[in-house]
């Protein structure tokens, strides 16, 4: 199993990773566009337990009902708690550039600008994780 340590912008906040991701993506909801100010965000999801916080304490915020941790130092966005489903979304910019690899687009229905890459666009979400597979048609 790969182990592999990623830490906050500032150092603070240290996070330790067991296995890799079940999925990367882009998300575009409306709570991730509030939460980072920003149109969408990158997602690596875990689950719950391959994300370990080893040093220092997040602080939670919560937008609606997702609690989100952040670095209390320097503000950087660490991950979201999906508890109902066992799982960590991970902001995936805190992993190496070359870690990342997005497979899909979610939660299109609220994004701000069509992306046009040659990712799948999804309306909500896959099927696989709750969704009903329909696209957007940018």
């Amino acid at each position: 199993m790969k182990i592999s340590e990623i830490q906050c912008h500032c150092g603070a906040i240290k996070i330790r990773l067991s296995g890799g991701p079940i999925a990367q993506f882009y998300c575009h909801c409306d709570d991730c566009q509030a939460v980072h100010a920003a149109a969408y965000v990158p997602v690596a999801l875990y689950p719950a337990q391959a994300i370990e916080v080893i040093k220092g304490v997040p602080t939670e915020t919560v937008l609606r009902t997702t609690p989100r941790m952040r670095c209390p130092t320097c503000g950087t966005f660490l991950f979201s708690e999906l508890t109902n489903f066992g799982l960590r979304s991970l902001s995936a910019s805190l992993l190496p550039r070359e870690e990342f690899k997005p497979q899909f687009h979610v939660q299109c229905q609220y994004a701000v600008l069509p992306v046009k890459d040659k990712l799948p666009n999804f309306k909500a979400f896959p099927a696989k994780f709750g969704g009903s597979d329909e696209m957007v048609d940018w």
